[in-house]
């Protein structure tokens, strides 16, 4: 192992040793990113339109018959951060369960993703929103009367789920 170390170590030229050449390197770099011109976004006058491969603020979705999530509890059991928390209670329609308590702390939530693609019933997809202001630790609590979102304003992000599952 000693004898690889040594060999691949005396390949290196004596400029490579010194590294003046990727310090160079590097140096050019930022000197042709500082002429380059420069682009500013005036926020908020100007907004930004996320894609629909954006990962924003996790929603549930609301559908024209109600919402969909079953309460099955893979969101959160599936969750690093442990951001979510759901409680089940029965129904008389046709779904058996639905979430009788959903909240998920956006001050733990570390938007990965983990839930919306676990979830065997589309119910909850990251949503465009990436405006996330709490002005105390107890706004940053979403329950299911702020995470409820119609469904034809997430069309495009079911539509790239969709599309790349």
């Amino acid at each position: 192992m000693n004898r690889i170390e040594n060999t691949e170590h005396q390949r290196l030229t004596f400029w490579e040793k010194l590294y003046l050449p990727e310090i160079a390197k590097g140096l050019g770099i930022t000197l042709r990113q500082m002429f380059k011109p420069k682009f500013t976004r005036q926020y908020p006058e100007e907004r930004w339109e996320p894609t629909g491969s954006y990962r924003g603020r996790p929603v549930l979705v609301l559908d024209e018959d109600g919402e969909r999530c079953v309460a099955c509890g893979l969101c959160s059991r599936v969750c690093p951060a442990l951001a979510i928390e759901v409680q089940a209670a029965e129904t008389e329609r046709e779904k058996e369960r639905y979430p009788e308590k959903f909240e998920i702390n956006m001050l733990r939530c570390i938007f990965c993703g983990f839930c919306e693609e676990v979830c065997p019933e589309e119910a909850i997809v990251m949503s465009k929103d990436y405006e996330l202001v709490f002005t105390n630790r107890e706004d940053g609590i979403l329950g299911k009367d702020k995470l409820l979102v119609p469904i034809h304003k997430l069309q495009d992000r079911l539509e790239f789920l969709r599309e790349y599952k």
